[in-house]
């Protein structure tokens, strides 16, 4: 019988590093596990919101990433993002990050979502039993979720399970929140701040004014305060806001609302230090707050914009004709015209404003003789720039009436005419008023008789300004060839 060898044990050392060589599992490609980070690493975030419904969003993080490539989840971001704006970057020296790839993962863990993915798996069902009281759990394949879960249990089909659903797991592809996730080269292993900027629809602002008229209606408190409604589906703590005004050209609509000011307007007359800085920007002007402010998702803030007190208002009553009443031979003007109501503001430095004013509503109040403030009218008003007047309608008069009658109308050639007009003005008021009359008188014209001096304002407007006395009637008369 032959004597067998013993194997060296250098020889065994050899062959196990062959076997490991060989049965060796693939090296990993370059991509570690994902880095994220939440609004606990948040450093500072900046809102530039404008009256478009869009906000700009700038958000530092202080991150520590590994060194290589690898994915970095960025959470807590507005669900309503445009993905396309996205971008981050690094805010210390050089190129240490750089940004292969960008995703944005909205597929959100809701009940709905949840069903949907587990159609064709198995789910538990767990239901209370009636006669025992104890709760008893049944094994179920997810058949469908269209209008409702639709169960097999066991050989039957049943829907309308009054029993709880209980899911293994969470899919990986639904995530509790809004997400960015960039694929990133990263060169620096110690931690690094990083800044995500990106535009989101959903928050929007507008500015609102207060103006209470004093008791001749000559003088007027006027306070300016800034709304900004986030419907974003992100909360901005302790963030620096700024606000730009200007027709910012957007694919959008832009969103109307209202908002009731009346406890502002009790305030009105209390001035206080302004609070944002105005500056002007491209062909826009931004608003900066001077301190940090936290905007909640789903909420409307309110903030003091301007405050101006002792306001010259000049008040006017305006009677305004229509050119197709000089069209018609069949004498068919709008008799009873209403008599409209409107204040004036000049917008400069030596009337305590001249500050660029965003657009919005201004709303009127003035004291009743108890002292109560009332609602007398709103108005909106385009962006103001300073040396610019507003002008803002009330509404109709009461006590000040119109009537206009086309008294006479014929043809003198072919492309020549005459109309004559007869317009009544009352006033029933405690106190005389001048009614500005605006008649748009079309085409070529000549005024060939008044019984008021008149002012050719524009090509085609002739102005009066009619005196009327307390409880009487002025009566102006007018005769007018046009030729078109």
């Amino acid at each position: 019988m032959k004597k067998q060898g013993i194997i060296p044990l250098s020889l065994i050392m050899a062959l196990a590093v062959i076997l490991a060589a060989v049965y060796a599992p693939a090296a990993e490609g370059p991509t570690e596990k994902a880095a994220s980070t939440g609004i606990e690493d948040q450093t500072g975030i900046a809102v530039t919101i404008y009256n478009v419904n869009l906000g700009l969003v700038k958000d530092k993080r202080k991150i520590r990433l590994r060194k290589g490539r690898g994915d970095l989840r960025f959470m807590d971001v507005a669900s309503q993002i445009i993905p396309p704006s996205v971008s981050i970057r690094s805010l210390g020296k050089g190129e240490g990050l750089r940004v292969l790839e960008q995703n944005y993962e909205y597929d959100l863990l809701s009940p709905q979502k949840l069903l949907d993915k587990y159609v064709g798996k198995e789910v538990k069902l767990y239901q209370k039993n009636p006669y025992t009281e104890r709760e008893e759990v049944v094994a179920a394949t997810l058949l469908s979720n269209n209008g409702g879960p639709i169960f097999r249990i066991g050989d039957g089909i049943t829907f309308g399970h009054p029993g709880r659903i209980v899911f293994p797991g969470v899919p990986q592809d639904l995530i509790s929140k809004p997400t960015l996730v960039w694929l990133i080269e990263n060169d620096r292993e110690e931690a690094q701040e990083v800044e995500a900027s990106y535009l989101t629809n959903g928050i929007n602002w507008r500015a609102d004014y207060v103006a209470t008229l004093n008791e001749k209606d000559d003088r007027a408190d006027l306070a300016g305060w800034v709304t900004i409604d986030n419907k974003s589906g992100a909360a901005y703590r302790e963030a620096k806001i700024k606000l730009v005004a200007g027709d910012v050209n957007r694919v959008k609509e832009e969103k109307q609302y209202r908002d009731k000011m009346l406890a502002f307007a009790e305030g009105a007359a209390r001035p206080a230090a302004p609070q944002f800085k105005e500056e002007s920007f491209f062909e826009y002007h931004i608003y900066t707050l001077q301190r940090p402010s936290t905007i909640k998702d789903n909420q409307t803030k309110q903030i003091n914009l301007v405050t101006a007190d002792n306001i010259p208002v000049k008040k006017e009553l305006l009677y305004q004709g229509a050119p197709y009443y000089y069209y018609s031979r069949y004498g068919d003007a709008m008799a009873n015209q209403k008599v409209g109501v409107y204040v004036q503001i000049q917008n400069r430095k030596e009337d305590n404003l001249g500050i660029p004013l965003p657009k919005g509503t201004v709303r009127v109040y003035k004291r009743d003789s108890e002292g109560s403030l009332q609602f007398i009218g709103e108005d909106s008003i385009d962006h103001t720039p300073k040396d610019e007047k507003i002008r803002i309608k009330l509404g109709d008069a009461f006590d000040v009436v119109g009537t206009r009658k086309q008294t006479d109308w014929k043809k003198i050639a072919y492309d020549t005419y005459e109309a004559a007009f007869e317009i009544s003005l009352r006033n029933h008021k405690k106190e005389d008023v001048t009614v500005r009359v605006v008649e748009p008188v079309p085409g070529d014209w000549t005024m060939l008789s008044s019984s008021s001096p008149y002012k050719k304002t524009e090509a085609h407007t002739a102005e009066f300004g009619i005196p009327v006395a307390k409880d009487t009637e002025t009566i102006l008369t007018y005769r007018v060839r046009m030729r078109y």
